[in-house]
């Protein structure tokens, strides 16, 4: 669904514009493709887009060209941690707390903190296995504020209080690995309050069940073009982001698939049953950046001690 509407919006008007072919590929994620072009020499894309963590690691080691920004719209053009040295945002995504409105009726959750209140709603949770982004949220539910969250987990301590939050309703949980899992327990009961991917919530809404998302402390990404330093149109590279850039685009992305648009005047053109479900402008208000290299350095260096510690964790 992702790749048809870039086809429809970005890829083939582009491609018209320019009077040039345009070829698609599948990126399944990870450095993994990556590494081969870096052992095999062999580059076979201009312009990818990635997660912030494959972002950074590919502008360090080489692989993503440092953008020329005299070839893009300028960088107040894009909202917040949009735009960087070697990507401009495309997409945002998110991760927040939901529930089903006709089950609630009457008795909604308003905040992240209302997760962890199992008096008025002693219901079972959903949560994403494994300990990231559940640290965070777990952290901001127990008071600390977005933007001190990662200063909090880089400490011991920090981290103790995370897990002592969950262990407040861990007798609750039940935990999902696929994102399809969590709107699924919602619509039929099987968990009253779940932390779940923002854009499916979304796609349960428009598909006639009453799930609501709860933008308090949401976590979110961004999703950013790259351009392979390889590449022998860099040029054309530049020409299609900034081409991706428009915010009437980005409009029209918004309305085909929930996720947030990455330009500032985008967000004001949306209509306002789109923006409710989309992670874009006051949704992102109380949000945690977790894209940022606060985030990433933090990951990189405590993801797999933390991983340890939580499937011990898990199995108490």
């Amino acid at each position: 669904a992702a790749q048809d509407r870039q086809r429809d919006i970005y890829f083939a008007p582009f491609a018209k514009e320019q009077g040039i072919a345009f070829k698609e590929d599948t990126y399944l994620g990870g450095w993994g493709q990556f590494q081969a072009m870096q052992e095999t020499g062999t580059t076979p894309w201009d312009v990818v887009q990635v997660e912030t963590a494959e972002m950074i690691r590919g502008c360090e080691e080489g692989v993503f060209a440092p953008l020329d920004w005299s070839m893009l719209p300028p960088k107040d053009h894009y909202i917040k941690n949009a735009a960087s040295e070697c990507g401009v945002g495309t997409i945002v995504w998110s991760v927040l707390m939901a529930y089903n409105a006709d089950r609630l009726a009457g008795n909604e959750p308003k905040s992240m903190a209302d997760f962890w209140d199992t008096k008025r709603w002693p219901g079972k949770r959903g949560m994403r296995q494994g300990p990231k982004l559940n640290l965070e949220i777990a952290l901001m539910a127990d008071g600390v504020a977005p933007d001190e969250v990662y200063k909090v987990l880089s400490t011991d301590e920090g981290v103790d209080r995370a897990f002592a939050k969950l262990d407040e309703i861990k007798p609750l949980i039940q935990w999902w690995k696929a994102g399809a899992q969590a709107p699924e327990w919602l619509a039929a009961g099987d968990v009253e309050l779940a932390i779940a991917y923002s854009g499916r919530i979304a796609n349960a809404q428009n598909s006639g069940v009453n799930l609501k998302p709860i933008w308090d402390n949401t976590v979110y990404a961004i999703d950013s073009w790259v351009i392979l330093a390889k590449s022998d149109k860099v040029d054309l590279g530049h020409k299609f982001i900034a081409f991706a850039s428009d915010p009437s685009r980005q409009v029209e992305s918004a309305k085909r698939l929930p996720y947030g648009p990455t330009t500032v005047d985008a967000t004001p053109m949306l209509p306002p049953d789109v923006l409710a479900n989309i992670p874009a402008g006051p949704n992102l208000a109380t949000g945690l950046f977790g894209g940022s290299a606060e985030a990433n350095d933090f990951w990189v260096d405590r993801l797999e001690e933390l991983t340890e510690r939580w499937n011990a964790w898990v199995a108490q």
